[in-house]
């Protein structure tokens, strides 16, 4: 089972280091010192919340439709080798950057926790990341190997978010370098095209 919880944690992981506007909203806080812990715990509560749907729910529904299944699989398959090639590509012509404007951040936590919510809830490739391909990743899986799965997917969110506001003004000289990008890019698109090929065997075998 350990094998599925570090398939859970690097699939997961490869989604949610793409740096977006949630991302990067919380390395301006960091930068800032502003709530980030409270920006980081809305970043995770939110996929607690996604990421079970998807693994728990969406996957449980998939298990009466054997014809859903495979057609949520061949989607997640599709989605991975297109992840994968855009962050090869990306590596390639080095293509990333970290894009955090300089300008002022709220100080009321109300307003910094309506801002991550909407940076959570309000990007449609969050659903798709979340519910959608982790739900079709997930599908053939026993409900064993689900909770696992699952387990080591919001163990690498919780690395993730509350490692990088606590590393946050730390990081980003680094991510400032092209190089940086470039290699996060390549190990992600290499992750990227292994689970497209596990997931793919069983319809060429």
């Amino acid at each position: 089972m350990l094998a599925v919880a570090l398939k859970g944690a690097f699939v997961s992981g490869s989604l949610i280091v793409a740096i977006g506007s949630q991302n990067a909203f919380l390395l301006k806080s960091g930068l800032k010192n502003n709530y980030v812990m409270l920006v980081a715990s809305i970043c995770f509560l939110g996929d607690i919340l996604l990421i079970s749907t998807g693994v728990l729910g969406v996957g449980a529904l998939m298990e009466q439709s054997p014809l859903l299944t495979k057609g949520l699989t061949l989607f997640g398959i599709g989605f991975l080798c297109w992840y994968g090639f855009i962050s090869a590509k990306s590596a390639w012509r080095g293509q990333s950057h970290l894009d955090i404007d300089n300008g002022e951040v709220n100080r009321n936590w109300v307003a910094v926790a309506l801002m991550t919510l909407a940076m959570t809830f309000l990007n449609p490739h969050v659903y798709l990341d979340t519910i959608v391909v982790l739900g079709g990743i997930t599908s053939s899986l026993s409900f064993e190997e689900k909770k696992w799965f699952l387990i080591g997917a919001l163990t690498a969110s919780a690395i993730w978010f509350y490692g990088l506001a606590y590393v946050a003004k730390k990081l980003i000289p680094i991510f400032a370098k092209p190089k940086t990008w470039q290699v996060l890019d390549s190990i992600i698109a290499l992750i990227m095209f292994s689970i497209a090929f596990g997931l793919a065997k069983p319809f060429v075998s």
